[in-house]
């Protein structure tokens, strides 16, 4: 039987072929499903926090039996083969047990709604070897922080430019590995987020003329965002311990959407995971500008959040652009700002 798959799904194969959302080597079956969304762990007790699973057609679903195989097929052509271990529903109860929430305006719920209740686990083989051509691999990303002398190395995962209080996080890992990993989000995202292009021509222009030569990488990472908070949080995390980082950032509202989870919930399910999780979390707070101290800080060390704060985000800084004025350099540098416009087109339509 063939079943047709549209592009995350194909991307979620290509990732779990090149070992990126290792220990996964499938699409999960109902008891790993179970676990991860009822307690963040794979039936086998490993942490792992978001389902990764296989929708199917209700009249294909009805055909499927464990021990068979399926043909995936992308765009008329196979691409990949599961062999079926289980067959189950994801239910609105488990939706909202990974999204904390059933409201369509959240994106990863509607998203999740708009595919078939109906999932097939198994193990799962990408047969198109040709599509692993250009995708990010652990090999490759742990090779080059090697042959750069990197014995440490800090991730920094984001899915909009660089801005002023992103900087200061990442001088922070800078000051604290040896290397900075620097590795967006180019899958599919939200309407109104900026594009892969905007993002990458930001950082290239930060790399090239602030950071020092030699202790920055990047690549991006095409998977889709899940606005999943805390859960994606540490997802995220996971993927870049699969991809050779020794530490990761996790900062403000990570992988957040529209006032959905806390602003630190994310450190607090991060906090008690990370004895599990094989990389070494650094749990920052909100920078923002202090007009009395005249410099970017948080709440840690200054004592003017609530009277002389000037927030800095990247859901701010879309909309001083979509509007067209020019963020103040408080918030964005110049330079950032003329290659973001440069790229071409800068919001996802």
């Amino acid at each position: 039987m063939t079943v047709t798959i549209n592009e995350e799904t194909l991307q979620d194969i290509i990732n779990i072929e090149t070992g990126l959302l290792a220990p996964l080597t499938g699409f999960m079956g109902e008891e790993d499903f179970r676990g991860v969304v009822d307690n963040c762990r794979l039936a086998d007790g490993q942490v792992f926090p978001l389902p990764i699973t296989l929708g199917v057609p209700p009249e294909q679903f009805e055909k499927v039996c464990p021990g068979g195989t399926l043909t995936l097929a992308y765009k008329g052509a196979p691409v990949a083969e599961l062999g079926v271990e289980s067959k189950f529903y994801m239910t609105d109860a488990d939706i909202e047990k990974v999204f904390r929430t059933l409201e369509n305006a959240h994106p990863g719920v509607r998203k999740e709604r708009e595919r078939s209740t109906c999932r097939v686990g198994g193990t799962v083989r990408l047969t198109d070897r040709a599509l692993l051509a250009d995708a990010l691999k652990p090999e490759d990303t742990r090779r080059v922080f090697a042959e750069k002398g990197w014995k440490t190395v800090v991730g920094f995962q984001t899915r909009n430019p660089i801005h002023k209080a992103h900087e200061h996080i990442q001088r922070i890992g800078l000051e604290v590995c040896d290397g900075l990993f620097i590795n967006p989000i180019v899958g599919w995202k939200k309407t109104g987020d900026f594009t892969q292009e905007a993002v990458m021509a930001a950082y290239h222009r930060m790399i090239e003329e602030f950071y020092p030569q030699g202790r920055v990488h990047i690549a991006g990472l095409k998977t889709q965002m899940r606005y999943a908070g805390p859960r994606e949080a540490v997802f995220h995390a996971l993927i870049r311990r699969n991809l050779g980082c020794t530490h990761f950032i996790i900062g403000r509202d990570h992988a957040g959407v529209g006032g959905y989870y806390g602003a630190y919930d994310a450190h607090a399910l991060a906090r008690e995971l990370e004895p599990e999780l094989g990389i070494h979390l650094l749990l920052t707070r909100e920078p923002y500008f202090c007009k009395k101290c005249g410099q970017i800080v948080t709440d840690k060390h200054c004592a003017h959040y609530d009277t002389h704060r000037v927030e800095i985000s990247g859901t701010i800084i879309r909309k001083y652009i979509s509007d067209g004025y020019i963020p103040d350099e408080i918030m964005l540098r110049r330079e950032i700002f003329d290659a973001i416009l440069g790229c071409g087109q800068v919001f996802i339509p």
